[in-house]
């Protein structure tokens, strides 16, 4: 039976053309071509990969990329090709190989992808298609996470401006980024305003926003505190300045809203079309699963289903581990030995676990424990949260598989954990 040669592709990605490498199975250089980014480009770049190597089928093809998503990615899973990630540090040490002297150019780093794939194939991890409602979720999880940023940005201006002449509706507020702050201002802008507001108007504002931690009373109290003293003109500038942050945010209010909105709703659909397509009827799937762990929000959830999919499928505790940023670096050679913090990780997934922990820390007990034992260890808190998270993380991937919910622990568990 005749064996076919093994034929691997590198592509070097830019923003307005791809450098593209094929290699045979010797590590032979077997053809290059740079081609234009775009419908057209990248459909030629496919049908280019294929036509060199030999009649192969796509599937039987590896292409080596930098980057795991992107429509350079997207358009060659479509033509059915097989399509890996090598990381750019890995490319980096691939490409000492090649180049002792450290030369780089496009047309070395594609050849590089290609051969890095000849030799250590085993080493790197097909990238599998994403559900089309993962890809959504993940979009929307980022606009939340980039609204969050704006509206505590906007929502610090307004807190520097009302500390500069009205220090008092801080004192009543707290907290100014909730939306009903904006429609208090809007009723009592200045102090001289609020002097003359009637207690009835504070009451139907604060009916109007449920907001219960503090009655109209105490409210009145704490707006016709005496004034700060201020120079002529800086009040008007003030509120001035108010005014036009306060219709930004407003609508960064609005955005937000809708952004949690479409995420709940995407994960109801993955809930859904989980469900629909179990093996077992009323078998627990893996969005049910999550979310039953201590301190699993929306936020923390939609994050990991979006930004961790391939992982949490395969229940990949090492991988996550390090994509969450809390598998540590151990550096030993002879009697020398060094264990420091994960910088390498997914900013996303980091932040998202790290929340997590802090939130199962307060409650459920075998967290809490874990955390003052670290803590009495001498651990910083952080260092202590991210102990914290490796375990919640260790736990998921077995309810994962098992297919099993989370079940808060009794005291005498409590004891024996």
């Amino acid at each position: 039976m005749m064996r076919h040669e093994a034929w691997f592709a590198g592509v070097d990605w830019a923003s307005e053309a791809h450098h593209v490498c094929v290699v045979g199975g010797d590590g032979s250089k077997r053809a290059e071509r740079i081609f234009r980014h775009g419908g057209a480009g990248l459909a030629e770049m496919a049908d280019w990969i294929a036509a060199r190597c030999g009649g192969a089928a796509p599937e039987d093809i590896p292409v080596a990329i930098e980057i795991p998503h992107g429509p350079v990615v997207e358009s060659l899973m479509d033509h059915g090709f097989a399509v890996y990630s090598i990381n750019p540090k890995q490319l980096d040490r691939f490409r000492d190989r090649h180049s002792p002297a450290g030369a780089k150019d496009d047309s070395l780093d594609a050849r590089v992808l290609a051969d890095a794939l000849r030799t250590d194939l085993h080493h790197f991890r097909r990238i599998d298609p994403v559900d089309p409602v993962v890809i959504e979720l993940r979009a929307w999880s980022r606009i939340d996470e980039e609204l969050t940023r704006d509206r505590t940005r906007l929502s610090n201006r307004v807190r520097e401006q009302l500390w500069r002449y009205y220090p008092q509706i801080l004192d009543a507020v707290g907290s100014v980024v909730e939306p009903w702050v904006l429609d208090l201002w809007a009723k009592v802008p200045t102090p001289a305003k609020a002097r003359r507001v009637q207690r009835r108007t504070l009451e139907s504002l604060l009916k109007r926003h449920r907001i219960r931690r503090i009655t109209a009373d105490q409210l009145f109290d704490i707006l016709r505190a005496p004034a700060v003293a201020v120079a002529p003109g800086t009040t008007e500038a003030a509120v001035a300045h108010i005014r036009s942050i306060s219709e930004r945010l407003r609508l960064v209010h609005r955005q937000l809203a809708h952004a949690k909105r479409e995420i709940a709703r995407l994960i109801d659909v993955l809930a859904d079309s989980e469900d629909s397509g179990s093996d077992q009827p009323g078998g627990q799937r893996d969005v049910t699963v999550l979310s039953s762990l201590p301190g699993v929000g929306q936020t923390v959830l939609a994050t990991l289903l979006a930004e961790a999919p391939q992982a949490l499928a395969r229940r990949d505790y090492k991988a996550l581990r390090c994509m969450c940023g809390v598998a540590p670096v151990t550096r030993r050679s002879g009697k020398y030995k060094l264990v420091v913090r994960r910088m390498a990780a997914h900013a996303r997934l980091r932040d998202a676990v790290y929340h997590w922990a802090r939130v199962a820390v307060q409650r459920d007990p075998v967290s809490k424990a874990k955390y003052a034992a670290l803590r009495g260890r001498s651990h910083g808190h952080a260092r202590a949260l991210r102990s914290v998270a490796d375990r919640l993380l260790a736990v998921a991937c077995a309810m994962l598989r098992n297919q099993t919910c989370y079940r808060p622990p009794q005291p005498a568990e409590d004891h024996a954990a």
